[in-house]
């Protein structure tokens, strides 16, 4: 939502909004851009009578008292999705990046790609690529990338986000059990990325990874457009291979071609996030050497194995990971870097998958990369963390 107001902003909307809490680095972001932002929910902040309020997803169903004043208001409304599709994307060649893991990392790898060979896009990204210090933009192009998200899409559209997008290219990386809030089951959300398939045109391209079985069952319910798939795989389109390994430097190949990445990631999930990317940009017209040569530039998001503290032998990491396969990627990449130096882990589970425990099995297991590890649990954690303990031993 912060990166949709600046998008308004940019369009040249009068634009404020209200959040629960706010933080950097997008409190930063909505101040540098001119935004007035206010803590908490009210419908005193509704006055003056805007034109348009947009209402996110997060903590505001029916019978919120700014929801409801809202409608008794019969204030013109709209979600931020349905608003992004209508008022941005429509006309535009839209990048779409979809998954349960790895959306933003790759998104902004795909943005840079873009930028890096001349396309000038606009970009609408869930984090803060450090290529650019900024999470959206509506760019100077008719390409535009998207982080697309099956979260649903306000209290009146229980749409998963990215049905409203409408893409032209589709990354889906991988895809797993996550929003246990508003998903029961793994087909819940295999669904919703059936209907997104259904949304791509026939002369679309749909960019998968090879190796996810929910991803070729979800291909399997239905798709009309062109198919490349990527991975380790020596069947894939986009066949990547390790040649450090902690995926520090690596191979890239389709068809005949081939090129090199020396880049600043580590960790198999990035190399794979970034064969993506390479995919995704080759579509709109980006050649192999020129992707993998703006890779080499790529610096990263904030949050993502971002090295927050060096010195005296001593690096502190901070990274945004909270589900199990995603810790488990970022500490297997971390200690083949690191090789046999000590690493501890501190987690705290913020997710509403996590705090429900939905994935407590898998955490030993994610977690055993690192030396020690602790856990942060506030009163919202709905299972015994101490479980990890016994479970640990036991393995």
């Amino acid at each position: 939502m912060g990166s949709l107001a600046q998008i308004a902003k940019q369009q040249g909307y009068r634009v404020s909004g209200s959040d629960e809490a706010m933080y950097p680095p997008m409190s930063d972001q909505l101040e540098g851009a001119g935004i007035a932002v206010y803590e908490g929910f009210h419908p005193k902040q509704l006055t003056p009578r805007p034109d348009l309020v947009i209402i996110g997803n997060a903590g505001l169903p029916r019978g919120h008292e700014a929801v409801e004043y809202v409608l008794d208001q019969g204030i013109p409304y709209t979600s931020g999705a349905q608003w992004l599709g209508e008022h941005v994307l429509q006309g535009r060649w839209v990048l779409a990046v979809s998954g349960t893991h790895g959306k933003t990392t790759t998104a902004s790898m795909l943005a840079w790609i873009l930028e890096d060979c001349g396309y000038t896009p606009g970009f609408l990204i869930g984090g803060v690529p450090a290529n650019f210090n900024e999470s959206a933009r509506l760019g100077q192009s008719d390409f535009f990338v998207i982080e697309a998200d099956e979260y649903d899409t306000a209290f009146c559209d229980k749409r998963s986000k990215f049905v409203h997008y409408r893409p032209k290219t589709l990354v889906i990386n991988n895809l797993e059990f996550d929003h246990a809030d508003i998903f029961d089951t793994i087909e819940d959300i295999k669904k919703q990325f059936n209907h997104l398939l259904k949304t791509v045109p026939s002369l679309g391209l749909v960019v998968h990874n090879e190796s996810e079985e929910h991803v070729k069952a979800v291909l399997e319910m239905g798709c009309w457009s062109e198919q490349q798939s990527f991975g380790q795989n020596q069947d894939c389109s986009w066949l990547c291979k390790p040649i450090t390994p902690d995926c520090h430097q690596f191979e890239v190949a389709h068809g005949a071609q081939t090129s090199q990445v020396n880049w600043l990631l580590i960790g198999e999930h990035n190399m794979l996030n970034a064969v993506a990317a390479i995919a995704a940009a080759h579509h709109v017209g980006v050649q192999l050497n020129d992707a993998t040569s703006a890779l080499s530039r790529f610096k990263s998001v904030k949050r993502r194995l971002e090295t927050i503290y060096d010195a005296h032998g001593i690096v502190v990491y901070d990274d945004f990971a909270h589900h199990p396969t995603a810790i488990q990627g970022t500490l297997n990449g971390l200690r083949n870097k690191v090789g046999d130096q000590h690493i501890i882990a501190v987690l705290e589970p913020r997710s509403n998958t996590m705090k429900r425990g939905v994935h407590k099995d898998l955490l030993a297991q994610a977690l055993s990369d690192a030396d020690e590890t602790y856990i942060y649990a506030d009163k919202n954690v709905q299972w015994d963390i101490k479980q990890l303990q016994s479970q640990t031993i036991s393995d």
